[in-house]
């Protein structure tokens, strides 16, 4: 396991001692996983939350008409899952997927609180991911109202650059709010310009 990402990704918020990065080291557990794997299921039980360190995965939603929603798009360096994983009971309603080959490094729901208990500063780091996350849900959802399906599809590109190549242009599309069809005529149009 190549833990070289998640420490940086930590040390830009708080720096750790060798001591806390070794254990850190210690209760995270590799989980490789292939293009189109379904990684955790709606009703699983969320017991991890998961660290990108390579690739590229999609969480969503499915509703009663089977429906996906997308609700996530995670590359390398980022953190994934649902605050379910938090809470008391912890049945997620979300699935996620591989979008491509790579590997999560999962973060046992118990590992995390210990790592809260025994070194104060991973409590002070997830709390800055937690409030970041929740800036971002929030100016996504801003943007849904503010912002045209063309100037959504653009702020996409430039926050995935190369996803597109992993990913059907469905799940882009329920991404930003709008149809598969609706997506290619934005497309043609660009190209056109």
């Amino acid at each position: 396991m190549n833990s070289a990402i998640i420490l940086s990704n930590i040390n830009e918020h708080v720096q750790l001692t060798a001591e806390e990065s070794a254990y850190l080291e210690s209760v995270l557990i590799s989980r490789p996983f292939r293009h189109d794997e379904l990684i955790v299921k709606s009703g699983d039980v969320a017991r991890y939350i998961m660290f990108v360190n390579a690739g590229y995965i999609m969480s969503y939603y499915t509703d009663q008409e089977g429906d996906d929603h997308v609700v996530q798009f995670a590359s390398q360096g980022w953190w994934s899952g649902d605050l379910f994983s938090l809470s008391p009971d912890p049945r997620t309603i979300y699935s996620t997927k591989g979008l491509s080959d790579g590997e999560l490094l999962l973060l046992p729901r118990s590992a995390q609180e210990q790592l809260f208990e025994k070194y104060p500063k991973f409590e002070r780091y997830f709390r800055i991911s937690f409030q970041t996350s929740l800036i971002r849900q929030q100016l996504r959802f801003i943007e849904s109202y503010s912002l045209t399906a063309e100037e959504r599809y653009l702020k996409f590109q430039l926050k995935f650059p190369t996803i597109d190549q992993y990913i059907a242009q469905k799940y882009i599309a329920s991404y930003l709010g709008i149809t598969p069809e609706f997506l290619s005529k934005i497309r043609k149009r660009l190209l056109l310009k």
